[in-house]
């Protein structure tokens, strides 16, 4: 990318108007410079040549190394239907995606996101604060079914429904309709919705296409060892979306720091930190709107749940306790005590004695 690093966390609250480009840079180009670091922006590193020790990208730069970090992140999965190459289709990823949203808003009016998770709901809420109108399309049966259980989705649903988005849940996109641009998208029915933007954000798929050409071993994501270096090349470190840890690709940002801190100590030789996985939890970046989750929040056999519902006070809590641990949790409009529970959940303290407090 043609930019120094950013948050790309933030990049909701840019398109939604309540951040700019510049307040989400995380290190600006000057930073580089004062700590003799050399930054190559705007080039794609095509090679790794592991006996030679060097990477090599597509302008013919060479860089040297002893230790070499992957960390290529991952990319936004483009459903594979007819017109999905049109102009007006894109992902929700990086600067250039949230650019094209943002003049597309002030051309024209109506916007679909098709992928009602987190991700999609928050590009959904930004492009309503600019004004479109959107249609949120969602294969599931209930919006971020891997995050929310049913009666919590519900409420999130009526919320952003009064702000005045609209929902097309278990509906499946057959084609992308256009000649020129996007002009509507097409479902397995044969109805269709009208569409000058479509925002994919169906899920992300690790990028290792780079580190599968050098030869180092990768299955869902690059495969990375407790001390964050790959299997195949000890020399060759992978963090973030790309890495898969045990087996488990994290699209979190949490994991990542958790593991930057261990990785970081290894390269700086401070020691012989481990990384053993994470617990992680969710929240919405949609002003107004509070909802927590964490773990095993759908529960199932041997567990048990604690459920407080208030559907006129919009306030909905779960629960989920096994082996008297707390296993997991859901919580919608009130999520005050959102990190109390998650640290019980984390550190997997009994809860016998707070089963009246919980």
């Amino acid at each position: 990318e043609p930019h120094p690093n950013y948050n790309r966390i933030l990049l909701s609250p840019v398109l939604a108007g309540e951040q700019t480009v510049d307040d989400i840079i995380l290190n600006p180009l000057d930073w580089y410079a004062e700590h003799g670091i050399t930054l190559h922006m705007g080039k794609t590193a095509t090679k790794i040549d592991r006996t030679a020790r060097k990477v090599v990208t597509d302008d013919g730069t060479e860089a040297e190394y002893d230790r070499l970090l992957l960390a290529t992140g991952s990319n936004p999965f483009i459903l594979p239907v007819p017109g999905k190459d049109l102009p007006g289709v894109i992902a929700f990823r990086d600067i250039a995606d949230v650019d094209t949203m943002i003049r597309a808003s002030s051309e024209y009016k109506h916007a679909v996101v098709i992928g009602g998770g987190l991700l999609g709901l928050e590009a959904a809420n930004g492009l309503m604060k600019r004004g479109m109108d959107v249609s949120v399309v969602h294969i599931g049966p209930w919006l971020m079914e891997r995050q929310l259980d049913e009666p919590a989705a519900r409420l999130l649903q009526k919320s952003l429904e009064a702000k005045g988005m609209k929902f097309l849940l278990g509906a499946q996109t057959a084609e992308i309709v256009g000649d020129d641009r996007v002009k509507a998208v097409k479902f397995k029915d044969g109805s269709e919705v009208a569409a000058d933007l479509v925002v994919m954000a169906v899920g992300i798929r690790p990028n290792s296409a780079l580190a599968e050409s050098a030869g180092i071993h990768c299955n869902r994501g690059i495969v990375v060892t407790d001390t964050l270096q790959t299997v195949t090349d000890p020399r060759i470190y992978s963090i973030g979306e790309c890495a898969a840890h045990r087996g488990i690709a994290y699209g979190l940002v949490a994991p990542l720091f958790e593991q930057a801190k261990v990785a970081a100590n290894h390269l700086a030789q401070y020691g012989i930190g481990r990384y053993e996985g994470s617990v992680t939890s969710t929240k919405l970046k949609v002003t107004g709107i509070d909802l927590f989750s964490a773990g095993d929040f759908m529960g199932g056999e041997g567990t048990e749940s604690i459920l407080y519902s208030d559907p006129i006070g919009g306030v909905y809590k779960k629960l989920v306790i096994k082996d008297n641990k707390l296993v997991g949790g859901v919580m919608y409009g009130d999520t005050v005590d959102g990190a109390w529970y998650f640290s019980l959940l984390r550190d997997g303290k009994d809860v016998t004695e707070l089963r009246d407090h919980l």
